[in-house]
C-alpha cells in the first residue's frame, strides 16, 4: 500500500512540474503537424504566431489552456499516430512548406493531412526524401552529431581523375570548414557513389566544384535504413512497419536539437601580465632605462616649472616629479663617481675644519 502511495505521489509531482514549466512554442507547433521546429522558429521570427491573441516571441512557452494561432488559424495538438512517408522527389520540386512557392513539395504531394519534409533536397536534385508530422524524429535525423548515413549517386561533366576518390573521401575545405571523411566509390567513367554523415549546404556540389568538376545529376538513394528501391519518380509511399520500427530504433539514442534551456558557455578571460625585459646571459647588469619623451616636448627647450623649478607648484604643494623635460643642453649633468676627498696636510693627516674667528 505504501509503495503505491509513493508512486502516485511521484506521478503527481512530475505532472505538476511539467504543467508549471509548459512546453516550448516551437515544439508545440511541430507537434501539431504543421511543420518542423526549424520552420516553426521561422514563423515566430516572422511574427506569424500568437499566444492568446498576443504576439509570440522566440523562446516563449505554451501552458495548459493557451490558444496558439499561426496566421490567425488556431492549432490543435496532434495526438494521433505519426505519419512517415517516403517520396521520390523529381527535379524542379522544392522541399519547402511555403505555399507561396509554386514548386513546393506540399502542394505537389497533395496529402490530406499536415506533413512537412525532413531536411532538404536541392531543387535540381532528385531521389529519396522523408515527409512526416513527427517533429521529434526530424531533429534526431538531421543533427550531424548523430552520424546518420545518407547515400547518393552522382554524375559529373568529365572523367574522374585517379586521385578523385581519395581527395573526396578524405575531406574537402568548404564554408569555413573541412568536410567529414566519407565513403566514395567510383562506378563509371563519370559516375560515383558517396555516403555522407553530415548535410552541409549543397555539400556534394561544392566538393566537386572544388576539384574542378560540375555535377550533372544527383540522386539520393538511401537515408539510414530506408532505400529508394523501385519507387517511380514523383510517387510516394508509407514506411512499412518493419522500416518504421528499425528507424525508431536507430534514432532512439540520437540527440535532439539544443533547447533554449541550455545555458550559454562563458568564455573565461585570462589576465597575462606584461613581461619585463630579459637580462643578457652572463651579465648582472640591468637593462638601461630609457625615458619616454612625448612628441610635443622632444626637440624643444625645457620649460621652467612654476614655483622655482624645484618640482613644486606655485601654491607650495609638491607634485613628486618636475614638469619640465630636460633636453640635455640646458641641464648640466652631475659628475658620476665618488665624491672628492678632503684636503690633507703635509704630514699626511687630514686638516681639521677651521673654527670661525671670534670678533
Amino acid at each position: 500500500m505504501y509503495k503505491w502511495l509513493v508512486i502516485a505521489h511521484t506521478v503527481q509531482v512530475v505532472y505538476f512540474c511539467t504543467m508549471s514549466e509548459g512546453i516550448s512554442l516551437n515544439k508545440y507547433i511541430s507537434a501539431s503537424g504543421l511543420c518542423s521546429r526549424r520552420e516553426a522558429d521561422k514563423f515566430i521570427e516572422q511574427a506569424r504566431v500568437t499566444i492568446n491573441d498576443e504576439l509570440a516571441l522566440p523562446g516563449a512557452r505554451v501552458f495548459p489552456g493557451d490558444v496558439v494561432e499561426v496566421d490567425g488559424e488556431p492549432l490543435k495538438s496532434n495526438k494521433k499516430r505519426p505519419l512517415y512517408i517516403v517520396m521520390n522527389k523529381p527535379v524542379g520540386v522544392t522541399s519547402t512548406t511555403d505555399l507561396k512557392d509554386k514548386t513546393n513539395i506540399i502542394s505537389f504531394i497533395n496529402h490530406p493531412k499536415r506533413i512537412f519534409p525532413v531536411g532538404r533536397l536541392d531543387k535540381d536534385s532528385d531521389g529519396l526524401i522523408f515527409l512526416t508530422n513527427d517533429g521529434d524524429i526530424v531533429n534526431k535525423i538531421l543533427r550531424a552529431s548523430n552520424f546518420h548515413e545518407k547515400e547518393y549517386i552522382v554524375t559529373v561533366d568529365k572523367p574522374l581523375s585517379p586521385d578523385f576518390v581519395t581527395q573526396m573521401s578524405n575531406g574537402i575545405p568548404m564554408l569555413g570548414t573541412v568536410t567529414r571523411k566519407c565513403v566514395v566509390k567510383q562506378e563509371g567513367n563519370r559516375r560515383f557513389r558517396i555516403i555522407l554523415t553530415q548535410g552541409l549546404n549543397r555539400q556534394i556540389r561544392r566538393m566537386c566544384e572544388y576539384l574542378g568538376y560540375r555535377v550533372e545529376t544527383l540522386t539520393r538513394v538511401r537515408i539510414m535504413n530506408v532505400t529508394l528501391g523501385n519507387l517511380p519518380v514523383g510517387h510516394w509511399r508509407y514506411l512499412t512497419p518493419q522500416e518504421t520500427d528499425k528507424l525508431t530504433e536507430l534514432v532512439s539514442g540520437s540527440e535532439k536539437t539544443q533547447t533554449d534551456k541550455t545555458p550559454a558557455t562563458k568564455t573565461k578571460v585570462q589576465y597575462i601580465p606584461r613581461r619585463k625585459p630579459a637580462r643578457a646571459q652572463g651579465s648582472d647588469e640591468k637593462p638601461p632605462f630609457k625615458p619616454s619623451v612625448s612628441k610635443s616636448v622632444a626637440g624643444k627647450s625645457a620649460a621652467r616649472p612654476a614655483g622655482g623649478g624645484n618640482g613644486k607648484p606655485a601654491h607650495g604643494k609638491p607634485t613628486g616629479k618636475p614638469t619640465g623635460k630636460p633636453t640635455g643642453e640646458s641641464v648640466t649633468k652631475k659628475p658620476v663617481g665618488k665624491p672628492a676627498a678632503k684636503p690633507m696636510s703635509k704630514s699626511g693627516a687630514r686638516t681639521p675644519k677651521q673654527a670661525p674667528k671670534r670678533k
